[in-house]
């Protein structure tokens, strides 16, 4: 028998998440049987804290369940040949120690995952994240060479995987984040301008000097201010992939911006706000390319890693804060 331990959002969410908001439970799982649809108990390795949990929290959980999220687990026990004790899976099971599947909700870590490669990574660049880059450059900025991508949030675990990709897509990359020290991150990264949003006296003047001849594409994670001033640099047909909207979650009172049918019918432009799972019918395609792109050098990655299942909280909190540089994991 074993005793797992998981997150609850005891309270929802007020503004900005306190560790009071979560609770953390024991539950007692049952024992795998033989030719019952329960064949597979797993253990979390690595958990992943991403933003959009927050704004997911509210929409699609009640007080008490379990907090949302995905895990990269260890099979411990089988039952299901397709998983054999010690294979490695992405999960969507939320905060939690250890937990029961029949199969049908697991991805095994691509076959050709090499041993010198972080597993952690599968909640980061070669995973969800990595794979929101991917398509919403392909797909929604549909990002040409010669190009300028002006990207947000630039130092996180998907703006930082977006500005690579945009330089392997021969474009010409602007990133903006809130430290100098995530500034110095995106140079060494490949970034052609990086600037530090908090610091600067303007910000319409920052992008203007970073790309004076505007941008095609916009991939925003932040939304606000940002966004509002952004729009209005953008070059004729210039395309903006809605990605996420950090600077907004955590808002009591919702923010109120200027509005956008100007520049987007004047400039003729695109914006399209997206999710990455409508995509999941090409998934193999993206890990594929993410993962050899990784162990080539041309996409780097830097992971903010968290000691301890109990640290859950903190580690949430302070993604949210803009704590981390790239992709914020809990190892359990």
């Amino acid at each position: 028998m074993v005793i797992a331990k998981a997150w609850t959002l005891k309270k929802h969410f007020d503004g900005f998440p306190k560790t009071s908001d979560f609770d953390l439970k024991k539950i007692e799982l049952p024992n795998l049987k033989d030719g019952g649809e329960q064949k597979l108990l797993l253990e979390s390795v690595f958990l992943s804290v991403d933003p959009y949990m927050r704004p997911y929290s509210r929409r699609i959980m009640k007080e008490g369940d379990i907090m949302i999220g995905t895990q990269v687990a260890r099979v411990v026990e089988s039952k299901n040949p397709a998983f054999p004790v010690g294979a490695f899976v992405v999960a969507d099971r939320g905060w939690r120690t250890h937990f029961i599947s029949d199969g049908k909700d697991l991805h095994l870590l691509p076959s050709n995952w090499p041993e010198s490669l972080p597993k952690s990574l599968a909640l980061g660049t070669v995973g969800m994240p990595g794979l929101t880059a991917y398509f919403g450059l392909l797909e929604v900025c549909k990002m040409k060479p010669g190009e300028t991508v002006l990207v947000n949030a630039a130092a996180g675990a998907v703006g930082s995987v977006v500005g690579q990709l945009a330089k392997i897509g021969s474009c010409k990359v602007v990133g903006c984040a809130g430290s100098d020290d995530k500034v110095a991150y995106l140079k060494k990264i490949g970034f052609d301008e990086a600037f530090n949003y908090k610091t600067v006296k303007s910000l319409d003047e920052a992008l203007r000097k970073a790309s004076p001849d505007g941008y095609d594409c916009f991939f925003d994670n932040v939304g606000g201010e940002f966004a509002s001033v952004a729009i209005n640099q953008m070059k004729r047909y210039g395309r903006i992939a809605i990605c996420g909207a950090i600077s907004q979650y955590n808002e009591s009172v919702p923010q109120k911006g200027p509005y956008v049918q100007i520049p987007m019918i004047f400039e003729e432009l695109q914006m399209e706000g997206f999710l990455v799972t409508r995509w999941n019918n090409r998934r193999e395609e993206g890990l594929q390319a993410l993962l050899k792109w990784v162990v080539e050098g041309k996409v780097k990655y830097h992971e903010q890693v968290t000691e301890g299942f109990e640290n859950m909280p903190t580690a949430f909190i302070g993604m949210l804060k803009g704590e981390n540089i790239g992709k914020a994991v809990v190892k359990v």
